[in-house]
C-alpha cells in the first residue's frame, strides 16, 4: 500500500525559507509522478509542482515558478519543496500525491487528475 508522509511545515517570515519532504513507501513501479498540492483556507486545493520519474522533469505553476524547486532523492525515496522567497499568500496546508500513470514528461501530469495517493498534509504559515 503506498504511504507518503509530509514533512516540514512551519512558521516563517515573509521572504523566509523552508524545505518540505515527502517520504514515499509502498510503490514498487519505477515510474511515476510526485505532485506538491496546497489548499489554503477557505480555497479549493491547488497543484502547484510535480516531477516525473520518467525524465525527472519538473512543472510549477505560475505562482511558484522561479521560487519553488521540486527534487528528489532516488536513494531514501524522498521528494522535497524547497520554497524560497515565501509570501503570506503561500500559507496553506501543503500535501504530496502519487500519480501511477506513465503520461511522460511532468507537463503531462499539471491537470492535476491522475494523481491518487495522498499524504496527510504539514501546515505552513508565512506570517510577521
Amino acid at each position: 500500500q503506498v504511504q507518503l508522509v509530509e514533512s516540514g511545515g512551519a512558521l516563517v517570515q515573509p521572504g523566509g525559507s523552508l524545505r518540505l519532504s515527502c517520504a514515499v513507501s509502498g510503490f514498487s513501479m519505477r515510474h511515476f509522478a510526485i505532485g506538491w498540492f496546497r489548499q489554503a483556507p477557505g480555497k479549493e486545493r491547488e497543484g502547484i509542482s510535480c516531477l516525473s520519474t520518467i525524465d525527472d522533469s519538473t512543472y510549477y505553476v505560475d505562482s511558484v515558478e522561479g521560487r519553488f524547486s521540486i527534487s528528489r532523492d532516488k536513494a531514501n525515496n524522498t521528494v522535497y519543496l524547497q520554497m524560497n522567497s515565501l509570501k503570506p499568500e503561500d500559507t496553506a496546508v501543503y500535501y504530496c500525491a502519487l500519480s501511477p500513470r506513465v503520461l511522460g514528461s511532468a507537463v503531462f501530469y499539471s491537470d492535476w487528475r491522475t494523481f491518487n495517493s495522498w499524504g496527510q498534509g504539514t501546515q505552513v504559515t508565512v506570517s510577521s
